[in-house]
């Protein structure tokens, strides 16, 4: 599926920065090949994903595609930096 872009707004940007991470941090999470799952949320289908900033910092966010316009676009819901035990677990799962 080839991702047009992102879909930031003030529903979901809010949401996401306030903690401290910065949307150019989110889209680089998201660019840089991280660790995706399904989200077991029971609306709108949702996904999990894992990985870094720029900076090694490990972010959690929560995520679905949206089709706008004709063009699919990323719709951060949610973003927050992860636990140390969070961090161990992900660690011990990717290598």
């Amino acid at each position: 599926m080839k991702v047009a872009g992102f879909d930031w707004d003030r529903g979901n940007w809010p949401k996401c920065g306030k903690h401290g991470l910065s949307q150019a941090d989110i889209e680089y999470v998201l660019q840089a090949d991280p660790m995706v799952m399904v989200d077991p949320h029971r609306g709108e289908p949702r996904m999990r994903a894992i990985g870094r900033t720029r900076a090694g910092r490990y972010v959690f966010l929560v995520l679905m595609m949206r089709k706008i316009n004709g063009r699919m676009l990323i719709r951060p819901i949610s973003a927050r930096p992860m636990h140390e035990k969070e961090i161990a677990h992900y660690e011990g799962s990717s290598s």
